[in-house]
């Protein structure tokens, strides 16, 4: 059970968990402590005693606060890491996993499947993973299916081709028992667990047992298994490890992000390397960064007997008992000092390297790359943009889209019906632009009704379509509303070039820039938005005024016309003979409407 405050000395001096909060109820970080009261009360100082500026920067959106107490300091770790992969905080370290890389999924069923999949569920099947690479983990489900014979069909409906070459067991038609199709998904699962010592022993004993029984078919089939198993075993790099299985990690990271690969080693082979990324690590140590990786990459994928790391971790005894409790059997924690293991995690932590390299040249941090640009007073979380959508003034509307670190925030969108008469974008973007930021000026007076109203909060940016016009007029608004420390930019369409008030010449990114890229998306989803608003509307308009006058188009026929057309603007480019096309319409009828669509279409354009 949960409970809700705002001020830390109600906190208990006992282990727990805190989930902090921001004015829309949205998690924004999730934390554990040995003493609830002792570590939350560390985040209440003044802004510039704060230890870190993403501390600081986390408190300004900071609403309330729900904490969980528990039994243990273990209890809070596991609850933790849980509530960190359902809510991924903002300012949490995040481990990019089931929304960026793929998992083995083997179902639930009485008869098993296997396949990919990115969304981890809690439904009592079985995940491995991740996987960095998705061909690769095809591959493998490729070879598992046709060696074991697992059926990859969603429903059993009877014996299908791959029955016929001998692909599939098919439990559909009863060709196999339940309890003969269950052994092969437990040996699937003992490979993809890396334990081939394992499967190849209880393969040759089936062979034998079928040998001795005088099934050779079934004999020939577990032989020709245990030869494709070795040839794939064969094509692994071998290590001179200890016969056990081991994960060694390496780490390199810069300002943002951080870079991590898993060797993974099994019964002595290397089984896969994997390649993740955290994002989100400004401001905590190296100790810190390994310990959440720790925490959130264990928390799904299979754990070994043994962890290779660098450096020691935070809670290490606790982590260690986590693991051990959650894999059934001992798990160490080995720091590699010398020797082999020292080379093997210099071997990771090169590819790290090679890794985190790669992933900024393609990927480098859009906000961060804004401020430098921009010159802006701190990154930009919080973003705004604008558009106008109206046909020479009719049913005229605007949009303001809000992106809440570099993604869209949805929940946050906002719609307007214009007053201003038109067509005048100008002007219509002037009193939107008036509109919104009303309510963030100094002078404004009135009374918050909604305090979870996104519509107050104080932007870090807003971009502007358009050049030096569009962008004095914002100014000249800002001016109007006494606003002086929200920072604006204008985003020209032709050349794509950023304008700033007080700087005549623009500033122009590079075309492959994930800022710039950032900036085009904010407008591009404005545009969006606005155009499907400004649909509804002449929808909703249309359907009220035009059709209604149309003799003989009743509410079927008007559902039938849409049903077709999908949406009123095909209905306004449809010839003639595509609205006799509709069911129920007749040519005399469709001559009618069409006339009527195009005589509005015209007074309107």
């Amino acid at each position: 059970m949960s409970m809700r405050i705002t001020n830390p000395s109600e906190l208990p001096q006992k282990p727990g968990v805190y989930i902090m909060h921001d004015e829309n109820d949205e998690v924004i970080y999730v934390g554990k402590a040995k003493k609830l009261k002792n570590r939350v009360q560390s985040y209440f100082r003044d802004e510039d005693k704060l230890d870190r500026p993403k501390t600081q920067v986390l408190m300004r959106h900071f609403s309330y606060l729900e904490y969980i107490i528990t039994n243990t300091e273990k209890e809070a770790l596991i609850l933790e890491a849980n509530l960190i992969k359902k809510h991924m905080p903002r300012y949490n370290i995040s481990l990019k996993d089931g929304k960026q890389y793929p998992y083995i999924k083997i179902t639930n069923e009485e008869f098993p499947r296997i396949y990919i999949t990115r969304k981890l569920s809690n439904d009592r099947a079985s995940y491995y993973g991740p996987y960095t690479d998705v061909t690769n983990a095809r591959g493998f489900i490729d070879f598992l299916n046709k060696n074991f014979q697992i059926r990859t069909c969603k429903h059993m409906d009877g014996p299908c081709l791959n029955y016929q070459i001998k692909q599939c067991s098919a439990p559909c038609a009863n060709k196999i028992s339940q309890k003969d199709y269950n052994r092969n998904i437990r040996r699937v699962k003992l490979l993809l667990q890396g334990k081939y010592k394992t499967i190849i022993k209880n393969l040759k004993r089936d062979m034998n047992k079928y040998s001795q029984n005088m099934e050779f078919e079934k004999a020939a089939m577990i032989r020709d298994q245990i030869e494709t198993i070795t040839v794939t075993l064969e094509k692994q790099n071998i290590q001179p490890t200890q016969d056990v299985d081991q994960d060694i990690i390496g780490i390199d990271h810069n300002e943002t992000e951080a870079a991590v690969v898993i060797i993974s080693v099994r019964n002595g082979k290397t089984n896969k390397k994997d390649d993740l990324i955290l994002k989100g690590i400004d401001g905590f140590t190296d100790k810190e960064i390994l310990t959440e990786f720790i925490k959130q990459y264990y928390s799904t994928a299979p754990i070994p007997e043994q962890i290779i790391l660098e450096d020691e971790i935070d809670d290490e005894k606790i982590i260690s008992e986590w693991l051990t409790d959650k894999a059934n059997h001992k798990i160490k924690l080995k720091i590699a000092e010398e020797g082999h293991y020292l080379t093997l995690i210099r071997i990771a932590k090169k590819n790290a390297h090679i890794s985190l390299t790669e992933n900024t040249k393609e990927q480098e941090n859009p906000l961060l790359t804004l401020k430098q640009y921009l010159n802006l007073p701190k990154l930009p979380y919080h973003i705004e943009g604008f558009d106008i959508s109206n046909i020479s003034g009719i049913h005229a509307v605007a949009s303001m889209v809000v992106f809440e670190d570099a993604k869209p925030a949805k929940k946050m969108y906002r719609k307007f019906k214009m007053n201003t008469p038109g067509p005048n974008d100008f002007a219509m973007m002037k009193e939107v632009i008036t509109r919104r930021y009303s309510h963030i000026s100094p002078d404004f007076q009135g009374e918050i009704k909604n305090p979870d109203d996104s519509i107050y909060i104080r932007p870090d940016l807003v971009l502007i379509d358009g050049g030096k016009g569009q962008l004095g007029m914002a100014v000249e608004v800002f001016r109007e509303l006494n606003i002086t420390d929200v920072p604006l930019v204008g985003l020209a369409k032709k050349f794509e070039e950023l304008y700033v008030p007080g700087r005549s010449d623009p500033i122009i990114l590079p075309r492959k820039s994930t800022a710039l890229q950032l900036l085009q998306y904010v407008r591009d989803e404005s545009h969006r938005f606005a155009i499907t608003f400004h649909r509804n509307v002449r929808a909703r308009a249309f359907t009220k005024s035009v059709l209604d006058e149309i003799p003989g188009v009743g509410k079927k026929r008007k559902q039938m016309l849409l049903k077709h057309f999908e949406n009123l603007d095909a209905i306004y480019d449809a010839s003639l003979s595509d609205i006799e096309e509709v069911e129920g319409i007749s040519k005399k009828l469709a001559k009618t409407i069409y006339d009527v669509v195009q005589k509005d279409k015209k007074e309107n354009s």
